[in-house]
C-alpha cells in the first residue's frame, strides 16, 4: 500500500508542478474506527476530498482493518517499523496533518508519535485534541516534544491555545486556532422541526465514565411534575475500549440508577451509532441537548459544536470549550455534577417564553464559522502557506 501511494503522489507531483495544488496526508484513527478522533479525521478529510482536494489517510490500528475510502496505508501500533513506514508514506505528499491525542499512540502516554514526527521531510500540521491544564510530567514532556517537532499547531479553542501558550515553551506565532466543525444541520428556511408529544432533552455519543449521565438522570426526578413530562434520551453505544475493559457496567449502573428513582420512564437508552442521517435526525427531534460531562478540563467538544450549529439550546457544564462557545447566549452553564442546577436550567428552557428562540438566534450567527466547510478550507489555506513558504526558502 505504500509503494503505491508514493508512486501516485509521484505522478500527480509531474504533472500539477510546484504550488498549482497541495497534496496531503493525514495521520489519524479512522472508520471503522468508533471514536472522536476518527469522526473528525472523517468529516474533515470528506469535506475536502469534496472541495477537490488530494488528501490520503494514513490510518491509526490496533491491527488492520477493512480498506476503506481515502485511507492509503496504516500504521499498526504493534509492528516494528511502523512509524517508520507511516512517515515514509507520509512524506510522499506535500503537508502532513497529524491529529493528536495522547491515547491514540503507541508507548507511554503516546510518545511513539514522536519518533514519526522526527522521521517527516515535509511541513506538518498538529493538531492538538486536548491541552491539559494539569499534565503529569511526563505527558508534559510528551507533548512538549510533539508541539517542538511540528511546524505549526492547531487548537480548536482560544481557550486551548492561551492554556499552551502558558504550560509550554512555544512561539505564539506557531500555534493557530481553528474551530471544530460540524455538519450543517440547521433546518431549512420554512423548515418546522417535528414536535413530539413529550418535550425532548437529548445526550449523545460515545458512552462512557466522565459523561456524567448519572447527574442528568438524577436531575429528571426534580423534573417530573412538567406537564407533558419530558423524555431524556442517552443515544449512544457504550465506547469500545470501555467495553473490552469494563463491558456495559456503566450503562447497567445508569439503568439502575434510573429504576431506583422512579424516573425510567423519563429515561430512554438507545445504544447505537449514528451515522450521518441518523445524527441529523436525533438532533432534529430533540428540544435542547444536554452535557452533563463531568471534566473541567475539556478544550473541545464535537458534540457541543454540532448542537449549536444546528441551532439548539444547550445546557452544559461548565467545561473550557462550552464556556467559550456558550457565554455569548447559546446555552446556559451549570455546575458540575449538579443535579438541582441541571433541573433548574431544565425547567427554564422547557418552560420560560422566548429563551429557545433567543438561544437559537444567537446559535444561528455561530453556525457559519464552525461548518466543516469552512473549517476544511482553512486547514487547506494553512497547509498550501505551509508548502509555499517551503518551497520559497529552499530555493
Amino acid at each position: 500500500m505504500q509503494d503505491r501511494q508514493r508512486l501516485r503522489c509521484t505522478a500527480r507531483t509531474s504533472q500539477m508542478g510546484p504550488l498549482v495544488a497541495t497534496r496531503f496526508s493525514m495521520l489519524s484513527t479512522f472508520p471503522p474506527t468508533q471514536c472522536g478522533l476518527a469522526t473528525f479525521a472523517y468529516a474533515l478529510v470528506s469535506e475536502m476530498a469534496a472541495s477537490g482536494v488530494d488528501v490520503e489517510v494514513v490510518r491509526i490500528v490496533d491491527e488492520p482493518e477493512p480498506v476503506v475510502a481515502h485511507v492509503s496505508h496504516e500504521l499498526v501500533i504493534s509492528e516494528p517499523g511502523a512509524a517508520r513506514q507511516a512517515a515514509a508514506a507520509m512524506n510522499a505528499c506535500d503537508v502532513a496533518i497529524v491529529q493528536h491525542e495522547y491515547g491514540i499512540f503507541g508507548g507511554r502516554d503516546g510518545a511513539d508519535v514522536v519518533d514519526l514526527l522526527d522521521q517527516l521531510r515535509i511541513p506538518s500540521i498538529v493538531v492538538l485534541h486536548t491541552v491539559l491544564a494539569q499534565p503529569t510530567l511526563h505527558q508534559h514532556q510528551v507533548l512538549a516534544r510533539v508541539v517542538d517537532a511540528a511546524t505549526i499547531v492547531v487548537t480548536m479553542t482560544d481557550t486551548a491555545r492561551r492554556r499552551l501558550l502558558h504550560g509550554w515553551v512555544v512561539d505564539p506565532a506557531k500555534v493557530r486556532v481553528i474551530a471544530h466543525g460540524a455538519a450543517d444541520n440547521r433546518p431549512a428556511a420554512g423548515e418546522v422541526s417535528p414536535i413530539g408529544a413529550r418535550p425532548t432533552i437529548l445526550t449523545w455519543g460515545l458512552l462512557g465514565e466522565g459523561k456524567g449521565i448519572e447527574w442528568a438522570i438524577t436531575a429528571m426526578a426534580d423534573v417530573v411534575d412538567l406537564t407533558p413530562a419530558p423524555l431524556y434520551r442517552v443515544v449512544g453505544e457504550t465506547h469500545p475500549r470501555v467495553v473490552e475493559r469494563d463491558g456495559e457496567r456503566y450503562r447497567d449502573r445508569l439503568v439502575a440508577l434510573s429504576e431506583s428513582l422512579g424516573v425510567e420512564d423519563l429515561v430512554s437508552f438507545e445504544g447505537r451509532y449514528l451515522d450521518e442521517p441518523s445524527l441529523r435526525r436525533v438532533i432534529r427531534e430533540a428540544d435542547v441537548v444536554l452535557l452533563p460531562y463531568d471534566s473541567r478540563d475539556q478544550v473541545t467538544s464535537g458534540v457541543l459544536t454540532e448542537a449549536v450549529v444546528a441551532g439548539k439550546p444547550v445546557i452544559s457544564t461548565g467545561f473550557p470549550h462550552a464556556v467559550e462557545l456558550l457565554s455569548g447566549g447559546a446555552g446556559i452553564i451549570v455546575p458540575q455534577r449538579d443535579p438541582k442546577a441541571i433541573a433548574a436550567a431544565l425547567r427554564r428552557v422547557l418552560t420560560e417564553p422566548g429563551l429557545t428562540a433567543s438561544m437559537g438566534a444567537v446559535a444561528t450567527e455561530l453556525a457559519p464559522g464552525l461548518l466543516w466547510s469552512g473549517v476544511a478550507a482553512e486547514y487547506v489555506a494553512l497547509g498550501t502557506s505551509l508548502l509555499g513558504t517551503a518551497k520559497l526558502s529552499v530555493a
